[in-house]
């Protein structure tokens, strides 16, 4: 009778055991509508238009999300439009949607679920090469004319420090704007806006205060289930284990 018994008993628990680590089932024909925008070379159009879809979109996160949703086993739609507050919202009131590259903000957080980090940027004041000016910190740049792009976490945090930004649609614009001296400084992230002047033939642009890091995520809305989220960043994490995470920055930096 014990002889019985411990076959019976290894496999009661080697289903107990499959239990814990088997996935839970996603409804028929689940999908996540992925949206995001050109925030070179986070996600970017390969075309430099607002406009584009699946394998017309590259970058560092749009690399990284691909694969995420490859191991985990989930289905997507991509496409990349503009502008940002429009994704923002949308991805804010739709069930089953996400976006990406955001910057989770204590403001955000109870917003969305997040998986990540997928990434990480600096939120600085750029000024063009000779620039004189002196900005020792943020209440020093109240008094200067900012630029920023619309409903970006860097004009929100300057919002919330009391320095009133002229926001414009696409953050690139900005560049023209320094050189027009239509503004002063230039709010931004220290990858995203080096790599857009450098694609408008302006480079060493000087670094005038850097005042947070923030880390890159995708946002998902509150209504995603649960297990969606737990594959995504488990596989997020195996990538980050396996060395695919650098691997995939390295291909862009």
């Amino acid at each position: 009778m014990r002889k019985l018994w411990l076959p019976i008993a290894s496999v009661l628990l080697s289903c107990a055991l499959g239990m814990g680590t088997a996935q839970a089932e996603l409804p028929p024909g689940y999908r996540v509508v992925l949206l995001t925008e050109n925030f070179p070379p986070f996600n970017m159009a390969v075309d430099d238009k607002n406009f584009a879809r699946d394998e017309a979109i590259d970058g560092i996160s749009t690399d990284l999300v691909r694969e995420m949703f490859k191991r985990a086993g989930i289905d997507y739609s991509l496409s990349l439009r503009f502008p940002w507050d429009r994704l923002y919202n949308l991805t804010l009131e739709s069930p089953n949607y996400g976006l990406f590259s955001v910057s989770r903000t204590e403001a955000r957080g109870p917003l969305f679920k997040w998986v990540g980090p997928l990434g990480k940027t600096r939120k600085v004041l750029m000024a063009l090469p000779g620039s004189t000016i002196r900005v020792p910190d943020l209440a020093a740049a109240a008094k200067l004319r900012v630029g920023a792009y619309k409903n970006s976490a860097v004009s929100q945090m300057l919002k919330d420090k009391g320095v009133v930004a002229s926001e414009v649609l696409r953050d690139q614009e900005n560049i023209a704007r320094l050189q027009k001296n239509e503004i002063d400084v230039w709010a931004t992230t220290d990858v995203v806006g080096r790599y857009l002047a450098k694609q408008q033939g302006v480079s060493n642009l000087q670094t005038l205060l850097s005042f947070q890091e923030s880390d890159l995520y995708l946002a998902l809305n509150k209504d995603t289930p649960d297990e969606v989220v737990n594959r995504l960043q488990q596989a997020l994490d195996a990538m980050r284990q396996e060395g695919v995470v650098d691997s995939i920055t390295r291909n862009y930096l």
